[in-house]
């Protein structure tokens, strides 16, 4: 029996990898908090006004590659600007192939909405809560949750914008605020503690390759996590859509709406499950990331009987951009791989 812990776009990435992969729907059991694997994200999605994705034709949750989003999209814009890597998606066709996906899938049917708050290695797998054992577990528990300032309104929560506006932050959410709040006739300013970097993905474009993974993977620990800081570093796409221009400020001004874009809390410590997998298997970890296996397995705790995977942004260790589309898929492949091994 296999279990996907998480109801994300990870969760439903890997469910429909399994799926294809010929396991059958039976043998899947999904547990999370909430039964549309998009509803968190279309709704940080809506809370900044976001029109199309930073994914391009391959960032979609169906497990073959082919065909793209922009071959779904029949026209030839589209098909020009997924040759020229220029093609963005819009949110509401990948909201629509998501639904696609669910459906096909049959992810309702093997859903339980159910927050796991322990994964215990026994005998034959997993127990979840005491209740299993699952051969094979992939934890797909996406972000811990938002990194709140104080006294703000976090942008991936609905709001309105103000007369007067200083969004903290200066990510890819930041940059959308300020889009957005200087298209609604506000007066703008940028609080940040350093200048953002302009580049098309989450990450360079090489580590999307197998020959760029395979030079991150070969890092030791201490360059592989000074590596995946920088990484982390904030930026958004280049081109003159993108060019807001606001005033960078110290501190908010006075009567100015404050915006924090500040993302999410980092660190498997700021998760509850994990920390607590942590904690009770004495697993190897490295600053804020738990060591995982090129395949995105947990070492300690896999082996040619069983398997603990873990997907999303909990899985950068093995795959820098984890919090992406690609990192999701990537993860669901390694983790069917795994589990049509011991089938066969």
């Amino acid at each position: 029996m296999v279990a996907i812990v998480g109801s994300g776009l990870a969760a439903l990435a890997a469910f429909a990898t399994l799926r294809h992969a010929g396991v059958p729907a039976t043998g899947i059991a999904v547990f999370g908090t909430h039964a549309d694997p998009t509803e968190v994200w279309r709704e940080r999605a809506a809370a900044i006004r976001q029109e199309r994705m930073r994914s391009e034709s391959d960032g979609h949750l169906a497990a073959a590659s082919f065909p793209g989003l922009a071959l779904r999209e029949r026209s030839l814009r589209a098909l020009v600007g997924t040759a020229t890597n220029r093609y963005r998606p819009s949110v509401e066709t990948f909201l629509a192939h998501a639904e696609r996906v669910r459906r096909r899938s049959g992810w309702d049917e093997r859903f339980t909405e159910r927050r796991i708050r322990s994964v215990r290695a026994v005998a034959g797998g997993f127990e979840l809560d005491g209740d299993g054992p699952f051969a094979h577990v992939l934890l797909a528990t996406g972000h811990p949750g938002l990194a709140r300032v104080p006294g703000t309104v976090h942008a991936y929560e609905p709001h309105e914008y103000a007369a007067k506006v200083a969004v903290i932050g200066a990510g890819m959410a930041a940059a959308t605020e300020w889009r957005n709040a200087l298209a609604a006739g506000a007066e703008v300013v940028s609080i940040r503690r350093r200048e953002p970097l302009r580049r098309p993905l989450n990450v360079p474009r090489e580590y999307f390759s197998k020959r760029g993974l395979a030079s991150f993977h070969r890092l030791p620990d201490v360059e592989r996590a000074a590596e995946l800081r920088r990484l982390s570093a904030p930026s958004y796409p280049p081109g003159p859509e993108w060019d807001a221009h606001v005033r960078v400020v110290d501190a908010p001004p006075p009567g100015f709406q404050v915006i924090s874009a500040t993302g999410f809390r980092k660190g498997f410590q700021e998760d509850m499950l994990l920390a607590d997998l942590v904690a009770g298997h004495g697993l190897d970890t490295y600053d804020r990331w738990i060591v995982l296996s090129s395949d995105s397995a947990v070492p300690a705790l896999t082996d040619e009987t069983r398997t603990l995977s873990i997907s999303g942004v909990a899985g950068q260790w093995a795959f820098p951009a984890g919090d992406t589309i690609a990192g999701a898929k990537y993860a669901a492949r390694a983790f069917t791989r795994r589990v049509c091994r011991t089938r066969s």
